[in-house]
């Protein structure tokens, strides 16, 4: 254990974990803190750290077309914990970056019980940090505990904003009827350790899609609180009754989409389709991709066997909903993350109105810098807005306010995604010279954003490198 005066780093989530691993590995000593298994959520099934609560997928690990994949690629050259870990435990996803959820977990965990830096402390936080914590991460994610978040809104004088996360089911592959289910990519596209035939596809006609949206809609659905009734979804991980109450169609042009794909029994596009996405090393379990939902496990399992393919499914485990709450970052975080009315402590994760498993292990990333120069003396330098981690820190904590009170006026959650980014000229011309246009012109745009991301990143990494190892001299 180094000498410096400790980093406090509360949960252990992705997050926390990244964050903690971070500091640690800039020369600081880390004390992390986490609640489980004294005390259980409403969505963690182990005390494992950074446990995966809902997809296992990472998403898209293209790093030169789509914004998280070049997140991606930004953290690993940053040497981050959750890509180490993701990438030593993917799992076939077309595109997407899908991991084993029990081998991720307990690799993170493992790396950081036998990290030299960092002492593990299994207990629960009530309250905000004593004085003498000089040096607090808070990544307690979106189900703090009540006790600790109820301190946080005491101390921030403004009331945390919420939303419901809603978890898809996970069936076993035996149960599937391959006569009916087959195994394709959309356009058959290949992506890490995957063949281009990654998901399982589960068709249905025109009737069988009829008959499913009115029993969904009709099925015997969780019933909120009163005090829940008001908080508003994540637009991003909408229940899947939710989004087939905004029209019959709606669920065609979302997650049961059936471009890209051809059923081998017809030779044609269905109607509508269910995917299916691996969930484990062993490939014997596969989550319901988009079917994130709200339904009582009774009709969750009468509605979702309606589906052919699935009319014999055992679901290992049904979905669910929670609760999650995030601060009001613009306003209450300074640029380093730190808390503005107290600035030993910083924030991180899904708390501070990012959306995303790897979104959230970023701005841990972030945090775990930051503390880390503080506690031994050295100056950090946020990352460049050019950059997926800097344009989305700039989201956290200089992004638009909009007018208006509660939850439909303010600010909201957050994927990363190119728009977060400083403008770029869009090429005009092809490799060989041709005009670009539409959809090629926005493709070559985000390249030259990924490309001028990465050049950016590799600088502040040498940057900050140089000052650590300054630091280290003196």
């Amino acid at each position: 254990m180094t000498e410096n005066s400790p980093i406090y780093v509360i949960g252990a989530g992705l997050a926390g974990s990244e964050a903690a691993w971070q500091a640690a590995e800039g020369g600081a000593a880390v004390v992390l803190h986490e609640m489980r298994p004294c005390r259980g959520t409403d969505a963690h099934q182990t005390d494992a750290f950074a446990e995966l609560v809902c997809s296992n997928s990472f998403r898209s690990d293209d790093a030169y077309a789509n914004a998280v994949g070049l997140l991606h690629e930004e953290m690993r050259r940053a040497g981050s914990l959750i890509m180490r870990a993701g990438d030593a435990h993917k799992v076939p996803a077309g595109a997407a970056l899908a991991v084993d959820r029990e081998g991720f977990s307990n690799a993170v965990t493992r790396a950081l019980e036998s990290h030299p830096n960092i002492e593990i402390r299994r207990e629960e936080i009530t309250g905000l940090p004593p004085s003498d914590w000089t040096n607090v991460i808070i990544a307690t994610g979106p189900l703090t505990s009540p006790a600790l978040a109820e301190a946080i809104r005491a101390e921030t004088g403004v009331e945390a904003l919420a939303f419901f996360d809603a978890i898809a089911p996970i069936v076993s592959k035996e149960s599937i009827d391959f006569d009916i289910a087959w195994r394709q990519s959309r356009y058959d596209k290949a992506g890490p350790g995957g063949d281009g035939a990654d998901y399982i596809n589960c068709p249905l006609s025109e009737a069988e899609y009829d008959a499913f949206i009115d029993a969904l809609l009709g099925g015997d659905m969780t019933e909120f609180k009163e005090w829940e009734k008001s908080t508003p979804y994540f637009e991003g991980c909408l229940p899947i009754e939710v989004m087939a109450a905004r029209g019959r169609e709606t669920l065609r042009f979302g997650p049961m989409k059936p471009v890209g794909l051809t059923d081998p029994r017809t030779d044609k596009r269905p109607h509508a389709v269910v995917q299916l996405r691996q969930d484990n090393a062993l490939g014997t379990l596969f989550n319901m991709v988009g079917f994130q939902t709200k339904l009582k496990y009774g009709a969750q399992k009468d509605v979702f066997r309606m589906i052919p393919g699935l009319q014999d499914a055992e679901f290992v485990r049904l979905g669910g909903i929670h609760r999650n709450t995030f601060i009001n970052s613009p306003k209450l975080l300074d640029g380093t993350l730190r808390l503005r009315t107290r600035p030993s402590i910083r924030f991180a994760g899904q708390i501070t109105g990012v959306e995303g498993y790897v979104e959230s292990a970023a701005i841990g990333l972030i945090a775990g810098r930051a503390a880390a120069s503080q506690a031994v003396g050295g100056g950090f330098a946020a990352p460049p807005p050019t950059t997926a981690l800097g344009a989305l820190l700039a989201h956290v904590t200089g992004g638009h306010l909009s007018e208006g009170a509660g939850a439909a006026g303010a600010f909201q959650p957050m994927n990363v995604n190119f728009g977060l980014f400083p403008e770029i000229a869009a090429p005009r011309l092809g490799p060989n010279g041709e005009r670009l246009k539409g959809k090629e012109k926005g493709r070559a745009k985000k390249r030259a954003q990924a490309e001028r991301a990465l050049y950016d990143i590799t600088g502040w990494l040498t940057a900050a490198g140089q000052a650590r190892g300054n630091t280290a001299a003196e």
